[in-house]
């Protein structure tokens, strides 16, 4: 009898450490929190986020992250979004797993997966094309304000996001840079808010077919938005509401346009820079980067400032800023006794819409 007891009492000691572990982990993914120890500038460092800002994520995302479960294990909603935007600001799964949080790589997964799916539902309120008069008024006047072309409403560009090879490799995915990718185009206002997000094309699509085939470029070819009108680069066809750089400026004027062509588009251009690559299947790709689009989208409204080493300087090309240095482009215009060239192109009905910009520039 004394034998058997001494075994059951030798059990019971080899089972607590496991127990300790059990209680150890749970004290990790419930209690323990960056916003406890951290300071607000690392917070902002580490999640490109402000301390605020994740609050109100977490109060907007909380009933989608709640787990209705009595598992002692159920991840609570601020580690879910805590995990999640940590994978978004590195596109690591190993940065997330090493953060001290107790998750395995599957946990930080479904974090992302969940997180993920509960940004999506709020889409539409965050990446919208502005609706009411005096919100494309807000758009006109700031996109003029960069470089004087009037009524802008949105700049458009394209960009290779890269991804995970797929298991088998699909030839539509590989980019003309020779890697696997997704083309993302992104429409942007004065300040670098998204507008619009089409992200659901191979990395071999080309720019104008995306355009064409998305809901922004079905509207403006079928009904058009009014006066307003979009720039995009060399990529995207010429159109009475699309305009593009001009191939082979002649006069200073039409230097004056590429130059202020260039100098708004910049908005959109500074943005792609602080893109990064998903080790992620297109279809998970495409979801997170919808994802961060709101997440963009929420810090430039609420004023999130830019994370040190993130600032982007504006870039423009020499030459051309020197042609015009001193000068506005109406200016420019009103001097140059050649405006009907400013916007010459081979499609006349393009022709005349460009002439009707460059008269609301000069009668301005």
């Amino acid at each position: 009898m004394a034998a058997i007891q001494r075994v059951l009492v030798l059990n019971q000691r080899r089972r607590r450490p496991r127990s300790r572990l059990v209680h150890v982990n749970f004290f990790i993914r419930q209690n323990l929190s960056p916003f406890d120890i951290l300071p607000d500038v690392a917070i902002l460092q580490k999640f490109r986020l402000p301390r605020q800002l994740i609050m109100e994520l977490l109060d907007l995302l909380r009933p989608a992250l709640a787990r209705l479960t009595r598992r002692n294990f159920a991840l609570s909603p601020e580690v879910q979004l805590l995990a999640a935007l940590r994978f978004f600001a590195t596109g690591s799964f190993i940065e997330v797993v090493g953060e001290g949080y107790g998750l395995s790589k599957t946990s930080v997964w479904r974090c992302i997966h969940t997180v993920t799916n509960a940004l999506l539902r709020h889409a539409g309120d965050y990446i919208r094309l502005p609706a009411t008069r005096q919100e494309v008024q807000e758009v006109h006047q700031g996109c003029h304000a960069i470089a004087g072309i009037p009524r802008v409403l949105g700049l458009v560009n394209g960009t290779l996001i890269p991804i995970a090879n797929p298991s088998v490799i699909d030839q539509a995915y590989i980019s003309p840079k020779g890697y696997a990718a997704i083309n993302v185009q992104v429409i942007v206002d004065h300040r670098g808010v998204i507008s619009d997000l089409v992200a659901r094309w191979p990395g071999s699509t080309h720019d104008s077919f995306v355009w064409a085939n998305s809901a922004v470029g079905e509207q403006a070819e079928r009904e058009g938005f009014g006066q307003s009108l979009f720039l995009g680069d060399s990529g995207y066809p010429l159109r009475t509401y699309l305009f593009t750089p001009l191939t082979n400026p002649q006069t200073r004027a039409e230097r004056a346009y590429n130059f202020a062509h260039v100098r708004t588009r910049n908005v959109v251009e500074c943005l792609h820079k602080s893109a990064g690559g998903l080790r992620m299947k297109p279809h998970s790709s495409c979801a997170v980067t919808v994802a961060t689009a709101i997440l963009h989208n929420m810090a430039v409204r609420g004023g999130a400032p830019i994370p040190e080493g993130e600032e982007e300087e504006e870039e423009v090309e020499a030459d051309e800023e020197e042609d015009g240095e001193g000068e506005t482009l109406e200016s420019i215009v009103r001097k140059d006794k050649k405006t009907h060239h400013f916007l010459c192109m081979l499609n006349t009905q393009t022709s005349r819409t460009y002439n009707s910009a460059l008269s609301s520039v000069t009668k301005g």
